[in-house]
């Protein structure tokens, strides 16, 4: 089958933020098939009245049972910011690599929107990017709180005061020193036509 064909590549399952998780004992190349996501198929109703956690499903009428001993894909976890894609012909799913996956990485792909509004959404998604948009959420809440209780201090408001002040002065400064106004050209000529009437008396 070509790129759907499972790659020996070194993966181990061990402990995630949401429970268990697979990761990457090698450095992985993109576009590498990492597993195969199996088990029984089952009917869109009985995977309706199982409810499990591992039903993977394919088409409007089937689904996969995920939970047998050799699918190891069914602990690769959910990610908003996945480094793995499901995909692959014929009902099939395979877990592939969406770029470069270093040694350590843990593996993570897509769920899709009806299983995170279901499942994830409701309990807050644990993944990488999330904990992050949580973290950088929380350190914004803290600045501003710690802003806004700075300007409520004393001291602040003493420091807020002298500025105010400073300015009113800067600007009755600028308003108070007025240039003298330069002696209106009329004035010159007339005085001028003064000069010249009394030589004229001479």
């Amino acid at each position: 089958m070509g790129k759907y064909t499972v790659g020996n590549f070194k993966l181990r399952v061990g402990r995630s933020r949401t429970g268990r998780g697979v990761f990457a004992c090698e450095d992985i190349p993109k576009g590498a098939c990492l597993a195969e996501y199996v088990g029984p198929l089952v009917s869109d109703d009985d995977a309706s009245r199982d409810r499990g956690r591992y039903l993977f499903s394919i088409s409007k009428k089937k689904t996969i049972d995920g939970n047998v001993p050799e699918n190891r894909a069914r602990y690769i976890n959910h990610s908003c910011r996945p480094n793995c894609e499901a995909t692959g012909p014929n009902g099939r799913v395979f877990i592939m690599a969406r770029r470069r996956i270093k040694d350590g990485e843990e593996l993570a792909y897509d769920y899709g929107k009806e299983y995170f509004d279901e499942f994830i959404k409701p309990k807050g998604c644990k993944c990488a990017k999330c904990e992050e948009r949580r973290l950088n959420g929380s350190r914004a809440a803290s600045l501003l709180a710690k802003r806004q209780a700075a300007r409520k201090s004393p001291q602040a408001k003493r420091k807020s005061e002298a500025k105010r002040k400073s300015a009113t002065k800067a600007r009755t400064g600028t308003k108070g020193v007025r240039k003298s106004p330069k002696t209106p050209r009329v004035g010159r000529a007339t005085s001028s036509a003064a000069v010249r009437k009394r030589k004229s008396r001479r």
